[in-house]
């Protein structure tokens, strides 16, 4: 697994959130919506683990602030 940036989830509000779906199409839907929820880390690269089951991401979100309508 890959490691989380300490400085993403410094303060309450901030989360690394994993994702782990079948398909990269769910993964990036799912990034997507995320994203018109709360500001994101956006759309990020997708991986497989060799030897588990279906694709993974890894976004980061500030739960406190909405997306900026400009992005």
């Amino acid at each position: 697994m890959r490691e989380i940036d300490e400085q993403h989830i410094a303060e309450p509000g901030l989360v690394a959130l994993d994702i782990t779906a079948a398909d990269e199409d769910t993964v990036r839907t799912v990034m997507d919506g995320l994203q018109q929820q709360w500001a994101t880390s956006g759309i990020t690269p997708v991986w497989r683990t060799p030897g588990e089951v279906g694709v993974k991401a890894r976004v980061y979100a500030d739960v406190r602030r909405q997306p900026d309508p400009a992005d």
